[in-house]
């Protein structure tokens, strides 16, 4: 069976909610959203504006990043749209071995909660988050195999057989004494 790199993978993070959100040691009224970016790429995804929530708001919207295979960590930013303009509230980082690797599957859903903080790097509320790594489909590959060299996907492999040159074949070999 061939192995297909990827230059990337898709991670579907669904932003639930926030706690103790502030500004200035203040709680914030309403109008908070997210920004989640990879730290490995400039793809980013925003939620839309919690209108009613204050210093407690949720989402629960599922945003779908593309990351860079050697991303470490994805940072989830929290703002507050105010009448002087938008404002940070806090940033986390969350590790990529956070939800992807270890002991379970990386198709996995994780739920995982950050504490945020802010420009002071003081302490500044709590994102909630649940992430789940995406695979594509199985491939054809096949059709990988007979594919122009414009596609994304590269397979890695050693053609076997007469007849069926697009075959591919991948093997460790074993040694007897």
């Amino acid at each position: 069976m061939a192995k297909v790199i990827s230059s990337s993978r898709a991670v579907e993070i669904t932003v639930l909610s926030g706690e103790n959100l502030q500004i200035d040691r203040r709680s914030i009224k309403k109008n908070a959203f997210v920004v989640v970016r990879s730290n490995g790429g400039s793809d980013f995804r925003s939620t839309e504006i919690d209108t009613n929530g204050g210093s407690n708001p949720n989402w629960n919207e599922k945003l779908v990043l593309e990351f860079p295979v050697q991303a470490a960590a994805l940072t989830v930013e929290v703002y507050c749209k105010t009448m002087t303009g938008v404002r940070i509230v806090g940033t986390a980082t969350v590790p990529i071995s956070d939800f992807s690797g270890g002991y379970l599957p990386d198709n996995h859903l994780h739920f995982l909660s950050y504490r945020l903080r802010d420009r002071k790097s003081e302490r500044n509320g709590t994102i909630n988050l649940s992430v789940k790594t995406k695979f594509p489909a199985a491939p054809d590959y096949r059709s990988c195999a007979n594919s122009s060299s414009s596609s994304k996907a590269t397979v890695v492999g050693v053609p076997v057989g007469k007849h069926h040159s697009s075959d591919v074949v991948t093997g460790v070999p074993i040694w007897s004494t």
